[in-house]
């Protein structure tokens, strides 16, 4: 399989950007599945595989799930037929080690990224969205301070991956405020602008 054949895709943002709700999105749109590290691990889990078990064991522990584990997850997903084709990652890769780590599986299949969607929004506006969505369900314990903690977890952690990708020339930084419409139409121009087109069905 070629390149050319499937639409391969990141979206990267902070937690409050709508980066998940963003990506099935553009995933439906494309006629990839969206492909997202929760979703992964509770399908693992759920069925009880190996690699599952392992994860439970560690979430169980209250632990973090390593590099190398979450990385064998997804190769894993990766590998199932309906990726095949093409997919839309969202939450992986989350850091540095973990770009070479599907740098080299995807390498391993002549494949490599098409596109890295940066939705970019003002931190003002992650922290009132994610108060809002705290307060909608009842999560006390989402404080200003706690989602600010996690906010700065991603600027240390996974917006340096943004570099590695902007080297390759691959990003398209997109306006994350907007509605849900109006922000699904910009990734969708910055692709096709690309000439990634999506599926007839689309």
């Amino acid at each position: 399989m070629t390149v050319s054949e499937g639409t391969r895709l990141l979206i990267v943002g902070p937690q409050g950007s709508g980066k998940g709700t963003q990506g099935v999105r553009i995933a439906q749109a494309f006629g990839v599945p969206a492909i997202s590290t929760g979703d992964v691990f509770r399908a693992a889990v759920a069925a009880g595989s190996e690699l599952g078990n392992q994860v439970k064991a560690i979430i169980e522990g209250g632990d973090l799930v390593s590099d190398e584990l979450t990385s064998a997850v997804v190769r894993d997903r990766l590998s199932q037929p309906d990726a095949q084709g093409g997919f839309l990652l969202d939450g992986y890769p989350r850091n540095i080690n973990q770009v070479s780590h599907l740098d080299e599986f995807l390498e391993g299949r002549d494949e490599s990224l098409d596109a890295v969607i940066e939705l970019t929004v003002p931190r003002d506006e992650s922290i009132a969205r994610l108060s809002l969505r705290a307060k909608e369900q009842g999560r006390t314990d989402d404080t200003e301070a706690v989602i600010a903690n996690r906010l700065a977890i991603y600027e240390r952690e996974t917006a340096p991956i943004l570099g590695v990708y902007r080297a390759r020339g691959i990003v398209d930084a997109v306006d994350g405020v907007g509605s849900l419409d109006e922000i699904a139409a910009r990734i969708v121009a910055a692709l096709e602008a690309r000439g990634l087109g999506r599926s007839a069905a689309a």
